[in-house]
C-alpha cells in the first residue's frame, strides 16, 4: 500500500489502482482528495472536512463516495445524494476494495467548556493503517502504522508520546502537524522517537512511503 501524507490531516492511500483519502480539510492541498474512489472523514471540523474539496473530487470522479459520521453527512448528503454512507464506532465496511473498521465516537477535550463533537478513527485492511482523527482512540487491535496526530490545542507531547505506547504501532507517521513550527520539529522528533517505543516518521506534503 502507498501512503502518501498532504498537509496537516490528510493522507492519501493506494492500493491495486484505487485511491482512498482520510480528512482532506481546509489545511490541505485544494486538489488533495481529487482522483480518490473513496473518502474518509473523521469529524465535523473544518481542517477535517471541507465541502469545496470532496466537491472537487466527487465531480473528478461520479463513482466515488464518502464515508463519514452523522453530523458530517447530514451537512453533505443533500448535494451527493446516494454517494455518501452514515458510519459509527464498531461498523465495518468496504470503501474502493480498502477494508475499514470504525472506532471510537468522541472528539479529544479541547476545554471543559466546549461540547464535545462527535469523532471517530478508521482502521485500515486489519491494521496497516490508523487514523485516528481527533482523538486518542486505541482501537485493540495491532496497527502497523499508526497517522500521528503530532501537535493540536487538544492535546501536549507527553500525551502524544503515552499514545504511541499504547497502540505498540510498528511505526507512527506524524499528522495534524500544520501548527508546528519547523523551530519545534526536531524537539517532538527526538523525544516522541526517543520515548514513544515505535519508529517515529515524518513526511512532509507530497510525500510517499510503503507500508
Amino acid at each position: 500500500m502507498k501512503l502518501t501524507k498532504m498537509s496537516h490531516a490528510c493522507v492519501r492511500l493506494e492500493k491495486d489502482g484505487r485511491t482512498l483519502v482520510l480528512d482532506p480539510g481546509g489545511f490541505t492541498e485544494a486538489d488533495a482528495a481529487v482522483g480518490a474512489d473513496a473518502i474518509l472523514v473523521t469529524h465535523e471540523h473544518p481542517d477535517h472536512f471541507d465541502e469545496g474539496r470532496l466537491r472537487a473530487a466527487l465531480e473528478a470522479n461520479p463513482a466515488a463516495g464518502i464515508w463519514t459520521l452523522k453530523s458530517v453527512a447530514e451537512q453533505i448528503s443533500a448535494a451527493f445524494p446516494g454517494r455518501v454512507h452514515t458510519v459509527g464506532h464498531g461498523d465495518t465496511f468496504t470503501a474502493a476494495g480498502f477494508d475499514v473498521e470504525v472506532h471510537g465516537e468522541l472528539h479529544a477535550v479541547i476545554h471543559p467548556d466546549i461540547p464535545r463533537v462527535t469523532n471517530v478513527g478508521y482502521l485500515i485492511d486489519g491494521g496497516t493503517v490508523f487514523h485516528p482523527g481527533d482523538a486518542l482512540t486505541v482501537p485493540g487491535r495491532p496497527v502497523e502504522t499508526l497517522m500521528l496526530p503530532v501537535m493540536a490545542p487538544w492535546n501536549k507531547i507527553s500525551e502524544v508520546i503515552d499514545y504511541v505506547r499504547e497502540v505498540r504501532p510498528r511505526r507512527a507517521y506524524d499528522v495534524h502537524d500544520a501548527l508546528l513550527t519547523d523551530l519545534a520539529r526536531p524537539i517532538y522528533d527526538r523525544q516522541i522517537g526517543a520515548l514513544g517505543g515505535a519508529e517515529h516518521l515524518r513526511l512532509t506534503p507530497g510525500e510517499s512511503a510503503e507500508v
